[in-house]
């Protein structure tokens, strides 16, 4: 496989070049401000970094849309999501942390049904933050309940992208990147508030 291939997939590039992709490019500040903004939360630097990746490789696929930029962009939005099923059941359910790993491949399966039922990655993540809003009470309920709504806007925006071209050049994905900025920094915040309250730290990615 050529990885330096050019990938077109977007209504708003037209042509190879760096700016071919503006406001898919420039709307990834959104994860760049989640990411700083989680940062300096207390127990956040994990996933200020892993959203800081996001920004990064999303930012070079809409800036070069080269194959290897394209499966930095996918690899490392599943690598915060792989995360987020690693220590969720730690966090919320008390889980110990060599035990809370398994989310992983529980998340993993779980994504294998959705695909084989239609759907993807994305699909998986919003019906894993609608089941956590199920099972959750109180604080916790309304902040997943909110990260839900915010990515199910989010993720329709992104696949309407390609139907709109005609009547919207620039199509709706930088709209899927300023929503899915607040999806992260929601689901990144729930998480820490809920580090912060049971003064246990998010376990390490070691």
């Amino acid at each position: 496989m050529n990885w330096t291939a050019y990938v077109d997939g977007y209504c708003e590039r037209l042509a190879p070049g760096l700016w071919g992709e503006a406001l898919n490019s420039l709307s990834n500040l959104a994860f760049l401000i989640a990411a700083i903004a989680v940062w300096r939360q207390p127990r956040g630097r994990v996933f200020a970094v892993l959203i800081g990746l996001v920004f990064l490789g999303s930012t070079a696929f809409h800036l070069l849309a080269t194959r290897w930029s394209a499966a930095a962009d996918t690899g490392f939005i599943l690598v915060f999501v792989l995360y987020y099923a690693a220590v969720f059941p730690h966090l919320f359910f008390g889980v110990r942390r060599g035990l809370s790993w398994l989310g992983i491949p529980v998340f993993l399966a779980f994504t294998a049904v959705v695909a084989s039922l239609g759907g993807g990655l994305y699909l998986s993540a919003l019906l894993g933050l609608v089941i956590f809003a199920v099972v959750l009470r109180g604080e916790h309920r309304r902040r997943f309940a909110l990260a839900a709504g915010v990515f199910g806007v989010s993720l329709s925006f992104r696949t309407a992208d390609h139907t709109v071209c005609g009547s919207f050049p620039a199509g709706t994905h930088f709209l899927w990147h300023l929503l899915n900025g607040l999806t992260l920094y929601l689901a990144a915040t729930a998480a820490t508030k809920r580090a912060a309250s049971r003064q246990d730290a998010a376990p390490s990615m070691r």
